[in-house]
């Protein structure tokens, strides 16, 4: 039994450390599948969990015991929401150096290149343009 409370302490530690309240998470039993004769078929022991806000889900059933599946998976939720957690800071920090690269200043060199070309550019449309009465006398 101390292993137990040790780990539910450790367990309840994470989640406020996360901001993952027990309300946020909606819970269900299941009848698991598999191995595991008559004790599987009669009891409940899968643990299915659901995280409102992230909309992440666990479905565990790696124990034939309910108590433990159930911490199993809470584990296995709080795993996943670091994982996101880290997904959107890097996609967070990515997007910011997307913006930094397109508004630095380009060099003196490009600028002179890109100008050239728009100046070609308008050349060629230029010539292409029709003419007008007024222009053939």
């Amino acid at each position: 039994m101390p292993v137990i409370a040790e780990n539910h302490l450790t367990l309840e530690k994470r989640m406020a450390l996360l901001g993952v309240r027990e309300e946020d998470i909606v819970e269900s039993f299941i009848r698991s599948s598999g191995p595991g004769g008559q004790n599987v078929n009669k009891t409940s022991t899968c643990v299915y969990l659901k995280h409102l806000p992230t909309g992440l889900e666990v479905k565990c059933q790696r124990q034939r015991s309910q108590l433990l599946n159930r911490s199993l998976a809470r584990h296995i939720l709080l795993s996943k929401i670091v994982h996101k957690i880290q997904q959107d800071n890097l996609q967070r920090q990515s997007f910011k150096a997307k913006v930094m690269r397109r508004n630095r200043q380009k060099p003196k060199s490009i600028k002179i290149k890109i100008l050239e070309d728009k100046r070609r550019h308008a050349q060629k449309k230029l010539v292409r343009r029709k003419i007008n009465e007024d222009e053939k006398d």
